[in-house]
């Protein structure tokens, strides 16, 4: 089960990045109480929590539903992670994302934190790659589960994200995004290679 579990944690944690999104919300929660702090991460995350469980329990009968094989699927969603993990190696995921902090609502929980920032295309394509891959009652619930820990600790980064960005500062926290980037693009590359053998383009190993 470790050989399952411990990817999908790498992955979703490297995807949602809880420690790059610690700076962006403080942007988005700027002024607020504490209380009100609060409030809009625990509502983020339990939307983001619902959102990718839901994406991981029935994005693969929707895809089934219009025509798109799961090996399909695999390459398109390994190629989409690959381009978030330049993304990420050059910065530009952290533009796009101080851009969309600055078009914030005064109520940032739905738009942008809980989608597109947390519960984004790459987290949710990720859901649905890993639960088609391991579709067994243990697996789902475990990676369920490594979702929702990875949630926690995005909670715990918005809950010391003063802490956090002081101790970091910025280039310490660009440091980390492209070692998360690197990380990606092999992991992404691991999902193209799945499906191409689910093709028999590529030899088992």
């Amino acid at each position: 089960m470790l050989d399952i579990l411990v990817p999908a944690f790498v992955t979703l944690f490297v995807i949602i990045d809880p420690i790059g999104l610690a700076p962006l919300f403080i942007a988005l929660t700027q002024g607020m109480t504490e209380a009100e702090r609060e409030r809009v991460g625990r509502r983020a995350l339990v939307l983001s929590f619902l959102l990718l469980a839901a994406f991981g329990l029935f994005g693969e009968r929707l895809l089934t539903g219009i025509g798109i094989s799961l090996p399909a699927f695999r390459i398109s969603g390994g190629l989409l992670l690959f381009l978030t993990a330049l993304d990420m190696l050059f910065e530009r995921r952290t533009d796009r994302r101080e851009r969309k902090a600055g078009e914030a609502p005064s109520d940032p929980s739905v738009f942008p934190l809980a989608m597109p920032l947390i519960a984004g295309p790459g987290a949710l394509t990720t859901m649905i790659l890993l639960t088609s891959r391991h579709s067994d009652p243990a697996s789902l619930v475990g990676i369920n589960l490594v979702m929702l820990a990875v949630l926690l600790l995005t909670y715990l980064a918005f809950r010391l994200s003063r802490v956090f960005a002081r101790a970091l500062g910025h280039t310490g926290i660009l440091v980390l995004t492209r070692l998360f980037g690197i990380l990606l693009a092999a992991l992404s590359v691991q999902f193209v290679l799945d499906g191409l053998r689910d093709y028999g383009f590529v030899a088992g190993g």
